[in-house]
């Protein structure tokens, strides 16, 4: 029992930490708030159907910075705007005939999610599925072509509307793209400086988070800042820099925080803490820290803190100024064509189109059967909740489902208690604004979470918002959840049992091209790519605790064995352990560790079944074996790397390395 608590305890402890504020959520959830409140107060003024779901798109359209969500309302509206010209294209040749019209529906969708899957299309192919199967829907309803024309007209006002609100708003309230860089590094620096001076549980969460995040949003920033041009070209560069450094810099801290208490003396890590502090502050107020240094006197350090410092300390003098090149920049990579390199080759593509497109057509033909239109909520429910992977659908379902909850129970509630004194248009833009802002700022956190602020925002904005009037029909409501939860179901059925794909299969692969990785930045040349391949290796190990996470939302039937889940999770927690001090001793050798990139490469290799694991590395064949080596005795960085090289090499001996329930090729 006792047990039992403490486990619900900490789950309730982890849900309530995703609700804390950061930086700029709070201002997010403000202005998506305004544009769902001001959507409302359009389609109220000109009487446009469905005013729930035109409120409901703004959360798709609206992005953290004004640039990215200009740009994102813009191209929906371009893309609505050609899809509407392609189906009513169609609809002139179906209008009259129901088994073409569904055969139609059907095909669209499936190749629109074949598109969301195995192209540049991803993150909207679902969305654009969706606005099809729903047009479609629409033209069954409206048999007279005049009516199916002015239907197809409303549909595109559900993006046209949200979309011109979100750029005007966007123009007038949204930060720029700089702002939101300086923010995300202050935000890094300051728990960077908390962890160094007050090291609790909480703490190391957010800090773990934040550099699992990766820079890669950044550095869309940056794009959009550099494309903007409302800032110096000088200072971009700096916070480009800036970007670059900060991974490496709290990669560091954390190996300070986890080398024993003893080799970290208090003294250092307050120095620390108060440079970082200091720094993310010039960073909050808008500017950039140059001529950057820790004082202290490393001479009275023990060898692992005044090896810290010394890299600390270059890593700080490069922050925001960019080194002199040591060698030629690496070659860009070649940009890929629109579809996926196995686009035509993975069946996953086609079993992810098929299943989705068959869960939407079972729940229309199930609606129409019934002549239960006010369900129709589940075939929405199949194109937003439908993911790659049997564990990523069911964990967005269970999100939705207790987010549709939340918000049918509000919307409920809000019916019975707040609309029969609703008398005007701007008490309904009240009830809007609170309802989005609470859904906001859900849908602000990290994905963890984001999806119940989602469904929250869907549910709440179809009881609430239901047609050109205060509502106060129940009935609605409940069908509306009914759709919702029904469409969720059909989903759960067949993403689990019809050519179910585990997430664990690609697991495995992480870890191997993450040990590549490191055996890469420990070969590598330049201090400045192996701070980049720091970069990238503390992001893969961030996906694959993911997706290790996501693993336990998988039915038995297809979920590896849980001692299978924990070697991964313990060679997870080794590898998190090793890159500090790897990072650490590769800036400090005059030539690469040929003897620890050949082990990485093959513990990558064994992993991919391409070799078995040599005898386990020691403190004296890593001596032995490096290039150039004169038998110097190991130092203590080299006995934290080979300590942790031991116990990743033994947790992955450990086990079978089977994965039960892949997708049949």
């Amino acid at each position: 029992m006792a047990r039992l608590a403490d486990e619900l305890r900490l789950r309730l402890s982890g849900a309530l930490a995703l609700l804390r504020p950061f930086p700029g959520r709070l201002e997010f959830a403000v202005r998506l708030a305004l544009i769902c409140a001001l959507t409302t107060l359009v389609v109220e003024i000109y009487q446009t159907p469905e005013p729930a779901l035109t409120a409901y798109v703004a959360f798709f359209v609206m992005k953290r910075d004004r640039m990215e969500s200009i740009v994102v309302s813009i191209v929906m509206t371009i893309l609505i705007s050609l899809i509407i010209g392609i189906v009513l294209l169609i609809a002139m040749k179906v209008i009259d005939q129901p088994l073409w019209r569904v055969t139609s529906m059907a095909a669209l969708s499936f190749g629109m999610l074949f598109l969301a899957s195995a192209s540049k299309l991803k993150p909207i192919g679902g969305i654009v599925a969706l606005i099809v199967g729903y047009a479609l829907d629409l033209l069954a309803r409206a048999q007279i072509g005049e009516l199916a024309t002015r239907a197809y007209l409303y549909v595109w006002l559900f993006v046209g509307i949200p979309a011109g609100v979100s750029i005007l708003v966007n123009l007038l309230l949204g930060p720029l793209p700089r702002r939101l860089i300086e923010r995300a590094l202050a935000h890094r620096l300051v728990l960077a400086a908390t962890l160094m001076r007050t090291p609790d549980d909480y703490v190391r969460a957010d800090f773990t988070e934040a550099v699992s995040e990766g820079v890669s949003e950044i550095q869309t920033w940056l794009k959009l800042a550099g494309a903007e041009k409302t800032s110096p070209a000088e200072d971009i560069a700096a916070l480009g820099q800036a970007t670059a450094s900060i991974t490496p810099i709290l990669v560091l801290v954390d190996f300070a925080d986890r080398a024993p208490a003893e080799s970290m003396p208090p003294s250092l890590r307050g120095k620390i803490a108060g440079t970082l502090d200091q720094m993310g502050s010039i960073l909050d107020a808008g500017g950039y820290p140059i001529e950057i240094a820790i004082e202290h006197d490393g001479n009275d350090l023990p060898p692992l803190a005044a090896a810290l410092l010394s890299d600390m300390n270059e890593a700080l003098r490069c922050f925001t100024e960019k080194p002199l090149p040591d060698l030629p920049p690496l070659p860009e990579k070649a940009e890929g064509g629109f579809f996926l390199p196995d686009a035509f080759t993975n069946p996953e593509h086609v079993y992810y189109a098929l299943k989705t497109t068959a869960a939407a057509m079972f729940c229309y033909a199930t609606y129409s059967l019934l002549d239960w239109p006010g369900i129709h909520t589940s075939l929405i429910t199949c194109y937003i909740v439908s993911l790659g992977t049997t564990a990523e659908t069911v964990e967005k379902l269970t999100l939705r489902i207790l987010g549709c909850l939340v918000g049918a129970a509000t919307g409920i509630g809000a019916i019975v208690f707040l609309m029969p004194h609703v008398t005007s248009i701007g008490a309904l833009m009240i009830v809007v604004f609170v309802g989005a802002l609470v859904s906001g700022w859900v849908a602000a956190g990290s994905p963890r979470i984001s999806y119940v602020g989602f469904q929250i925002a869907f549910a709440f904005f179809l009881s609430v918002v239901q047609g050109a009037s205060p509502a106060f029909d129940m009935t609605i409501a409940r069908d509306r959840v009914i759709g919702i939860l029904f469409g969720n179901v059909v989903v759960y059925l067949l993403f689990t049992n019809v050519w179910p794909v585990t997430v664990a299969q690609r697991i495995d692969p992480a870890i191997a091209a993450l040990l590549q990785r490191l055996s890469a930045m420990i070969g590598a040349i330049s201090r400045a790519r192996r701070c980049a391949l720091a970069t990238e290796a503390a992001a893969a190990l961030g996906a694959i605790e993911q997706d290790l996470h996501l693993a336990r939302y998988e039915p038995l039937s297809i979920r590896p064995a849980e001692a299978w889940l924990d070697v991964r999770r313990t060679a997870l927690q080794e590898l998190a352990s090793l890159l500090g001090p790897l990072l650490l001793r590769s800036n400090r050798q005059p030539t690469p560790d040929q003897a620890i990139a050949r082990r990485l490469d093959g513990l990558a290799a064994d992993l991919t079944g391409g070799a078995e694991l040599t005898a386990p590395l020691g403190e004296n064949n890593l001596a032995a074996e490096e290039a150039g080596s004169t038998n110097r005795p190991p130092s203590a960085l080299d006995g934290l790397v080979v300590t942790h090289l031991r116990g990743l090499e033994d947790a992955l001996r450990a086990g079978d390395k089977g994965v039960a329930g892949h997708a049949p090729a």
